[in-house]
């Protein structure tokens, strides 16, 4: 199989293992390709690109944009900020006038939970799911288990541990799922009022004590506390959360074995992670960082590649 079964990437939950496997396949084509003195490819010459962000990102916008860059796609970045919506206008009517400009893909973060499907509903161009809400942000969940991957040589059977707020990450949930697609076995840790209902039905265990989920797994990924999506206390204060949740070099050099630590950024130092374990040896947040150009590279090039062929 050389083609993804979809059309659009909107959440991993669509994605078949195969795909999965496609993207790793393709992404590692890239990464030796990006590691090079000239890293620059032709595959998406005369291909226009927009990407539409409607919140903020750094890390997510510089790496699609790198990666457009890199396959020699033209690129058109939109800002909610500057845009047409403070007038009122509609979402939809915002992409179809971009898409009346003859663009060929959308790259789109939004704030609201399923605005990329209902999107792919309405318009015939391929589009990737930089983000939507705390629901999903599939490209995340895939450079992170590639980076898993590449680290330990597979991710069958390893012990997965997310620590912090899973209620409102969308990077978690698409991580869930991935994880679970890929053989992983996996567990949460945090704050029981920041752990959703639903992870009862996905059968993914609960730790409450950090140190003893730290000592079950292989890798911790840890996520960023996000207050902005917060409308209420869910703990008594950061610093509580720190001292409770937080990864500190004690509390990893108190383990009797070597864990790799994730973060998907940005980073709060100090609260759920210490400076001196996210520079450590332990640490591949740069690793993650580097693969992401890769595998979002692989996205782009493998969802333009069906285009003429079946949207």
């Amino acid at each position: 199989m050389n083609k993804l079964s979809v059309n659009h990437l909107i959440g991993i939950k669509q994605l078949k293992d195969s795909d999965i496997d496609l993207i790793f396949q393709t992404a590692d084509n890239f990464k030796e390709i990006i590691n090079r003195p000239i890293k620059k490819v032709p595959s998406l010459r005369d291909f226009t690109i927009a990407n539409l962000f409607f919140e903020n990102s750094t890390r997510t916008r510089l790496s699609f944009e790198i990666a457009e860059k890199r396959l020699s796609a033209d690129i058109m970045n939109f800002s909610a900020s500057s845009s047409s919506l403070k007038k009122g206008e509609s979402l939809l009517d915002t992409v179809n006038n971009i898409l009346a400009m003859k663009v060929d893909m959308i790259v789109m973060r939004h704030p609201d939970q399923g605005a990329c499907h209902f999107l792919s509903q309405k318009i015939n161009v391929p589009i990737v799911n930089a983000g939507d809400g705390s629901h999903e942000h599939p490209t995340q969940a895939l450079l992170d288990s590639y980076s898993i991957k590449e680290k330990l040589g597979t991710i069958k059977g390893k012990k997965v541990l997310i620590v912090g707020d899973i209620m409102h990450s969308r990077v978690a949930l698409s991580n869930i799922y991935c994880l679970q697609k890929l053989g992983a076995i996996i567990k949460l840790c945090g704050p029981e009022t920041l752990i959703p209902k639903y992870i009862s039905s996905l059968n993914i265990s609960f730790e409450s004590n950090l140190i003893k989920a730290l000592k079950w797994c292989d890798v911790a990924n840890i996520l960023r506390i996000q207050l902005e999506r917060q409308n209420k206390q869910f703990f008594p204060s950061l610093r509580e959360y720190s001292m409770m949740y937080g990864i500190t070099k004690e509390k990893i050099n108190s383990l009797s074995k070597k864990i790799l630590i994730m973060h998907p950024g940005p980073i709060n130092r100090g609260v759920e992670i210490s400076s001196d374990v996210a520079d450590s040896k332990h640490s591949i947040i740069l690793d993650q960082v580097e693969n992401g150009v890769a595998i979002r590279m692989a996205v782009l090039y493998l969802l333009a590649g069906k285009i003429n062929n079946e949207l």
